[in-house]
């Protein structure tokens, strides 16, 4: 008999349990971004925009950093979806400790190299001077959570592999409204400004990784989670690389064309233009995730259906996921642009120019935000596929590539924060044309072909899962 968590995602009716997939796991982002946006409105409300320009220029840094190794999280998911779409049950087993073994190791390496390097990192990327201190205070702090942070986000993966989005949602749940109290503790009570919202954060990050150790531990097989377990299998290792690193790396170029955005920002040395930015990322970051629910959910159910030969399925999964992720781009995307005033007001109160800053930003990017979820769900139908190369290089040069060339070229030609926001649409569209095409004409006719030919036992045991 099924758990009540899971969910049966290779037979029976596709729309309804997409939704009962993505909804929680929509939440769940959500709550996970009120994280940062606890830390923005408090420290925007009682320590000025100096610290608000400190905590928000961050951002793409600190995605930039954990980016590479999130992206192996994608990884354990599409090979753990493939294994138990074909009950491969013992290879489930494995994949749940060395994933896990990945993350804690990832993440103390992780936490090692930033507190080290924070300040530097900082310097290369231009951040204003009259914040930087406060900057590398906050950051530093920051990256005392990594060894949570991956091993909340690899835990998650795990779970999500058999559907089960909601008990994440209920761990950070209890995270966000403990985050938002340490928030409010720290900041008024103690005084402690940007150190004051790091600190709650990655409290907040350590109770939510240690949740869902605790729920994995007490999992059935084959995802219960032993700690006498824990250690790399080569073969395992190999088959999260296959799919995970290609992912992670093309994550960490993409933050590296946000930071070179950022520092092109940065050099008009404005804190109401970053300040502006900053809340108004945070606003889109609420929009977006409501996108990347779907591209999540394509990852779990096309490697379910594919792990089990249901090509026919596989096809449903694609269109109906791209087709939510357009639904949820434009009206969320649209609703915040509306609403832009009143809710970069919440960042910033009392900041007419910081406003109007964050408002130039959304026109730009929460209008056409739909196209970016196109973008991102028709990468999980790739990846759920064993595809991971080939998405990153068409993302490398399609996206990142044509956005640093737009600020080396284009940008001189017109200093304004308009002309750099608009490199997101253009090279989204672009993008999406990449992605389509190769799903379409390449990978999608290979892998059928290959499972037509051979049946599930093309997706062997012996861990084959071939770039495409």
């Amino acid at each position: 008999m099924k758990k009540s968590h899971s969910i049966d995602m290779c037979s029976g009716s596709l729309a309804d349990k997409i939704l009962l997939f993505a909804l929680p796991l929509m939440a769940s982002s959500l709550l996970q971004l009120l994280f940062n946006a606890a830390d923005i409105v408090v420290v925007g409300r009682f320590a000025g925009k100096e610290a608000l320009a400190a905590v928000g220029s961050n951002t793409s840094l600190i995605n930039l950093m954990i980016n590479l190794f999130v992206g192996l999280s994608v990884g354990t998911n599409v090979v753990v979806s493939r294994d138990l779409g074909a009950g491969r049950h013992d290879n489930v087993s494995q994949s749940v400790h060395t994933a896990m073994t990945l993350a804690l190791a990832s993440g103390v390496g992780m936490m090692l190299f930033g507190t080290m390097m924070v300040r530097q990192l900082l310097e290369w990327t231009s951040s204003p001077t009259d914040v930087i201190d406060l900057a590398t205070v906050y950051l530093r702090i920051y990256f005392l959570g990594m060894p949570a942070n991956l091993v909340y986000n690899f835990g998650a993966a795990i779970l999500r592999a058999q559907g089960d989005t909601q008990r994440p949602l209920y761990f950070l749940t209890f995270a966000g409204v403990v985050n938002v109290l340490l928030n409010l503790i720290f900041v008024i009570g103690c005084q402690l400004d940007v150190a004051g919202v790091a600190l709650a954060t990655i409290i907040a990050q350590y109770i939510s990784a240690g949740l869902v150790v605790r729920c994995l531990m007490n999992e059935q097989e084959p995802l219960r989670l032993e700690l006498k377990k824990l250690g790399l299998t080569k073969k395992v290792v190999l088959q999260i690389l296959k799919v995970g690193l290609p992912a992670g790396f093309q994550g960490v170029v993409f933050s590296l064309s946000n930071v070179v955005i950022q520092s092109s920002l940065n050099s008009f040395d404005d804190p109401v233009l970053v300040a502006g930015s900053a809340a108004s990322a945070n606003i889109e970051s609420f929009v977006y995730v409501s996108m990347n629910a779907f591209h999540q959910a394509a990852i779990s159910f096309v490697g379910q259906n594919y792990g089990a030969a249901k090509c026919e399925r596989v096809d449903k999964v694609a269109w109906q996921c791209v087709l939510y992720s357009v639904l949820a781009g434009l009206i969320f995307g649209n609703l915040a642009y509306l609403l832009g005033a009143p809710l970069a007001g919440i960042y910033a109160p009392g900041e007419p120019d910081v406003v109007a800053q964050a408002l130039i930003r959304m026109s730009f990017i929460c209008c056409p935000y739909f196209i970016c979820g196109i973008m991102d769900t028709l990468v999980g139908v790739l990846r759920g596929l064993g595809s991971s190369v080939i998405p990153m290089v068409t993302s490398i040069v399609g996206a990142c590539g044509l956005r640093l060339l737009w600020v080396a070229a284009v940008f001189p030609l017109d200093r304004t924060p308009a002309c750099l926001y608009m490199s997101y649409p253009v090279t989204w569209i672009i993008t999406t044309l990449f992605h389509f095409l190769f799903l379409m004409l390449i990978v999608r006719r290979r892998a059928f072909a290959k499972v037509r030919n051979d049946g599930p036992a093309y997706l062997s045991t012996e861990g084959r899962h071939p770039e495409l």
